[in-house]
């Protein structure tokens, strides 16, 4: 077989186009590097806007990064034709291995994808030869064909929780389908018209058809959602692990403030036991429990608010509403009355919104999952170093937690193992 009907069998490339040369260049600054020439052989060619045929009107040099052969780069090089149209004018006609305004071929911008599940853009820049913004085109690409792609459908179990971009209290809100288990909106800030926006973009009758949104106490959140989501106050859920969360710190303020004032009179009894207060019971062993037991059982203000901290733990087995109420009630009334201000600034925040806590309590409802993916969104901007604008961040999120069809048209995750790292 002669090398170009190689090239065009492997390449994939049909009438109207056809390899006319191939060559090998060990000269070129990449040490070697193939080209493969294409050409159109058509004397009509069809409008990329409506599919008129229309008369060649001049061509482009157009040059394409496609996977090695061998050890060696292959570039694609055409001269593409512009079609006369008579309603959209002149226009570039579509060619079959690559999408418009890229300089890859759709296989290269498959293998670049695959890469990028794996690595970091300037990883993957490294390891391909390529610059960091060549790779971070096609991760924005990607993104953008993926968000064109998916039904645009508001979920019916959301969960919505802010993570920081930068320092200094800078955030995103991110919005998740509990039931894809997929991130399906990112908006800068954590304002109310974050949340609204998002809102908005969904017919009252979608709105309505929302069974649970879990979230943290922010009053933003709350509001926005009480005013789109109808019936809100039976839907909106506090789980608790947002509970734990505020109950975990009053708890660390009891003890530095405790701490303090015993270390002034020499007694040390409460350092270095930060996380012994914090940490889940459940993963103590015997050993843990043997040293923490005389603290816990001690006189000391901290004991008294990890003891109610876990007492409130305790109230998320209830599964009728009634029965969780009084429970809650209780726990209130002596949270309220401990002396412990910490304690009691969380008490009167569980009240305000205790019917939110009580919906989770429930229906078993829990952010966890919004938790597992603020997790994971830290790990990328931990892998990327940071990033240096919203945008790419939010492209990040999107490309490895939004469930998205990133790849180029006619190619699935399926058809490019071939190209996987």
């Amino acid at each position: 077989m002669r090398d170009k009907d190689l090239y065009q069998r492997i390449l994939g490339i049909e009438a109207p186009w056809t390899v006319t040369e191939v060559e090998l260049d060990l000269q070129s600054p990449r040490q070697g590097e193939v080209r493969v020439h294409v050409a159109g052989t058509a004397e009509r060619w069809a409008c990329p806007e409506c599919g008129q045929l229309g008369p060649c009107y001049d061509h482009l040099p157009r040059r394409w990064r496609h996977l090695d052969t061998c050890q060696y780069p292959t570039i694609l090089v055409a001269l593409v034709p512009r079609v006369q149209c008579p309603e959209h004018g002149v226009r570039q006609v579509k060619v079959p291995w690559g999408e418009a305004g890229s300089r890859f071929t759709a296989l290269f911008e498959a293998l670049i994808i695959d890469w990028l599940k794996e690595a970091s853009v300037s990883a993957v820049a490294r390891q391909l030869g390529l610059t960091w913004h060549e790779v971070d085109g096609v991760l924005a690409r990607a993104v953008r064909r993926g968000l064109r792609r998916r039904q645009r459908k508001l979920p019916v179990r959301l969960g919505i929780d802010e993570t920081s971009f930068q320092r200094g209290h800078e955030y995103v809100t991110v919005i998740i389908d509990h039931d894809a288990k997929v991130v399906t909106h990112v908006a800068d800030g954590r304002k109310r018209d974050c949340l609204d926006s998002f809102y908005r973009e969904h017919s009252l009758s979608e709105r309505q058809e929302v069974k649970s949104v879990t979230m943290d106490m922010w009053a933003p959140y709350i509001e926005s959602t009480r005013e789109h989501i109808p019936e809100a106050e039976t839907k909106i859920a506090f789980d608790k692990f947002h509970v734990a969360q505020h109950l975990g710190a009053a708890v660390d303020k009891v003890r530095r403030q405790e701490h303090k004032v015993l270390s002034q009179a020499g007694d040390e009894q409460l350092k270095k036991t930060k996380y012994s207060w914090l940490r889940n019971p459940d993963s103590f062993t015997a050993e843990t429990w043997k040293r923490f037991e005389p603290l816990r059982t001690s006189s000391l203000k901290t004991a008294r608010a990890w003891a109610i901290k876990e007492f409130a733990m305790t109230l998320w087995g209830y599964r009728q509403r009634g029965w969780a109420r009084r429970g809650w009630q209780r726990w209130y009334s002596w949270a309220i009355r401990s002396r412990l201000a910490p304690i009691k600034e969380v008490a009167r925040m569980v009240k305000r919104h205790l019917e939110g806590i009580l919906t989770a309590v429930v229906e078993g409802i829990t952010n966890a999952r919004a938790e597992s993916v603020n997790a994971k969104i830290q790990w990328l901007k931990y892998t990327a170093r940071g990033f240096r604008n919203r945008g790419r961040f939010r492209n990040a999120i999107y490309f490895h937690l939004g469930g998205l069809d990133l790849y180029p048209v006619g190619l699935t995750p399926s058809a490019v193992t071939h190209t996987k790292p």
